[in-house]
């Protein structure tokens, strides 16, 4: 039952229940259930366990995330790269958020919105010594130099866009796939709208690639960083 539920469902039966329970867990906190509560209504088991059945996955803890960030020390770099300027921020677990924009201003505002009430910093490196590392290797990998890097991430979505982020990042650099390829891959084949959603719900930019992903007339698709990136990355890639 396992091996035939995960070729379905590309994860396995506990994997895909603490997805739902995660997804419950973060729409609970979110509406401002009290935080026992949304813990116990989503389905875990025990508040001393939360933690380490959420498996980083937030990215932080329930009530900082319930609170949109409340406490919660996010430090952030920005680097101009040959796609613009770009912003990664991470909390002293990993990163929790790349995004390209057209200035500092702009960046900054743009991880505010995504965790309004976080502690939003710049990257002293004694805050977060790995950032700086993880951001120049990133800037590397898009000016053509190194493959993209291994960098420690923390995904925050619901089980079918988990299912759908892994199958990107197993897509190597230079292949390309379309959506209907994405909904396969994951054992879904219906689910391409919902799979494209996936793609667009995306928050780390280039390293989970959904730049690869085209429409299945060879048309690139949307790309929430925009069009012009999507075409560099693209045309970067397939000259290597």
């Amino acid at each position: 039952m396992q091996k035939s539920f995960k070729r379905v469902f590309g994860l396995s039966p506990k994997e895909y229940q603490n997805g739902i329970r995660l997804a419950r867990l973060k729409k609970a906190l979110k509406e401002g259930d009290d935080i026992s509560g949304a813990i116990y209504e989503a389905g875990y088991g025990a508040v001393s366990r939360i933690y380490e059945q959420i498996d980083g996955r937030i990215g932080m803890t329930p009530s900082a995330y319930r609170a949109g960030g409340k406490g919660e020390d996010i430090a952030y770099a920005i680097r101009d790269t040959t796609l613009g300027s770009m912003i990664m921020a991470a909390t002293d677990r990993g990163v929790c958020y790349v995004h390209f924009g057209e200035g500092p201003e702009s960046l900054i505002q743009s991880l505010s919105q995504e965790f309004p009430k976080g502690h939003i910093m710049p990257s002293p490196a004694h805050h977060a010594p790995e950032l700086d590392s993880w951001i120049e290797a990133l800037n590397h990998h898009l000016s053509g130099n190194i493959p993209r890097p291994d960098i420690p991430l923390h995904l925050n979505g619901t089980a079918f866009q988990m299912r759908v982020w892994h199958f990107l990042m197993s897509v190597p650099e230079g292949d390309i796939k379309h959506y209907r390829d994405v909904a396969n891959g994951i054992g879904a084949p219906k689910a391409i709208r919902a799979a494209a959603s996936a793609c667009g719900a995306n928050k780390i930019a280039v390293l989970i690639p959904c730049h690869r992903v085209l429409r299945s007339d060879g048309g690139l698709g949307g790309y929430r960083w925009g069009l012009e990136r999507k075409k560099a990355l693209l045309r970067n890639e397939k000259a290597k």
